[in-house]
């Protein structure tokens, strides 16, 4: 495992921090609070512009797309050096992680030409329809449906946990189109237009108080056929190019909300009647836990970034990282919140410690356990294509989906 920059990652390094010196100064601290979602979206619209313009928006993709045609490992040095920066929300992940990867594998040239330029310059936004309510993590066990009619599909059904729908302009969406053969064939990618009548999006509010995800509702909506991605019943295939090229987030730095030093910084600040918390032995035990899995977690990603440096794909070991952080992510709030006492259940950012920060991330953290997959999801992963155990026993290989019983069949 390599910890250094090679010297032409180095002098990448050293481009990209010049180049966010001068051209995220106003983002040093940070940004304006008390924004309407409409105010937030264009925040995020004008600096992605900018990205685009300097060439730091689409690192690895190729040049005929607009990227940089860069390296995985320029864009993680990329990623390390803009986050030291108070930089809006991106609400472009989704769309230029994952949707526009998949259309550039699968939609006409015509069509590229017109969708990529805009999502790279932040004018539109993407959303990825797949869960349902009755699949769960099982994304082939989807319902919603897209019937022939003449040149058009027509597409009734319900997605939910839709990261962004309320702010975005297009969307792909995975159907079934054929409920004969078995639930993993009859699957049909397609993508529309997020203002098409019939689609109703409504916003989830979760305990938290945030509301970035949203059922979305399909009533007769029509697309063209024109607008499918892939082959008739190969949705499935799509599926996976589209999960594959999730955007992998192995910075060095952990996303601003509760961490190892922040619980570390509470237990400083926090007194019992023998004095601050820090000095507590189960508090201190604690805290060397987390420390311990933080260090490994970080040792992963030296690890995934040495193989990226070197040329190599990461592999599913990936889903360690994930698998070990949402938990403890988890457990951090809820022990912050111990340690307030009753100081711990303000929201208020006048009142409360460290800014309700441990409140809010204790509401949020069950959402981290499930986006990107489930625990159990993640453990399954690692199950059987890391340690190579035996897979799950799937009783309903084979079976066409319409005969597969359902949870209210006797």
């Amino acid at each position: 495992m390599d910890f250094n920059d090679s010297p032409e990652e180095a002098e990448y390094r050293a481009k990209a921090k010049a180049w966010l010196a001068e051209n995220a100064q106003e983002y040093l601290k940070p940004g304006p609070e008390g924004l309407s979602e409409a105010e937030g979206v264009q925040r995020s619209k004008v600096w992605q512009a900018k990205k685009a313009a300097g060439g730091y928006a689409a690192i690895t993709w190729p040049k005929e797309f607009g990227g940089a045609g860069g390296t995985p490992m320029q864009k993680v040095i990329y990623e390390q050096e803009e986050s030291s920066y108070h930089l809006p929300a991106n609400i472009f992940t989704i769309g230029l992680g994952m949707c526009i990867p998949t259309m550039m594998a699968y939609a006409t040239p015509e069509q590229l030409e017109y969708y990529v330029p805009r999502a790279l310059a932040g004018e539109d936004v993407w959303c990825q329809l797949f869960s349902e309510p009755a699949g769960g993590s099982d994304l082939a066990a989807l319902r919603t449906r897209a019937v022939p009619d003449g040149d058009d599909w027509v597409i009734n059904g319900q997605k939910i946990w839709t990261s962004g729908a309320q702010i975005s302009d297009y969307g792909i969406v995975v159907t079934r189109t054929d409920p004969d053969v078995p639930k993993h064939k009859g699957l049909t990618m397609f993508f529309l237009d997020m203002k098409s009548p019939g689609v109703e999006v409504k916003p989830i509010k979760q305990a938290s108080g945030a509301k970035g995800f949203n059922e979305v509702y399909f009533t007769d909506v029509r697309i063209p056929d024109a607008q499918r991605l892939g082959d008739v019943g190969d949705g499935w295939n799509v599926s996976l190019t589209t999960l594959m090229n999730e955007r992998l987030s192995i910075s060095e730095n952990q996303a601003r909300g509760v961490s190892v030093s922040l619980i570390m910084d509470l237990a400083r600040r926090i007194e019992d009647d023998n004095g601050p918390m820090i000095y507590n032995k189960e508090v201190r035990a604690k805290i060397a836990e987390w420390h311990a899995k933080y260090m490994g977690l970080r040792n992963g990603r030296y690890r995934t970034m040495t193989a990226l440096s070197q040329g190599a794909r990461p592999g599913p070991e990936s889903s360690i990282n994930k698998g070990v952080n949402a938990p403890m992510l988890q457990d951090i709030a809820a022990f912050g919140l111990d340690l307030m006492d009753q100081a711990g259940v303000m929201m208020d950012p006048d009142l409360a410690e460290f800014r309700q920060v441990f409140a809010e991330a204790y509401m949020g953290s069950p959402g981290l356990r499930i986006a990107g997959g489930t625990d159990e999801v993640m453990r399954n992963i690692i199950a059987e294509r890391v340690l190579g155990l035996p897979a799950d026993i799937r009783v309903d290989k084979g079976i066409p989906f319409k005969d597969i019983p359902t949870g209210g069949a006797n």
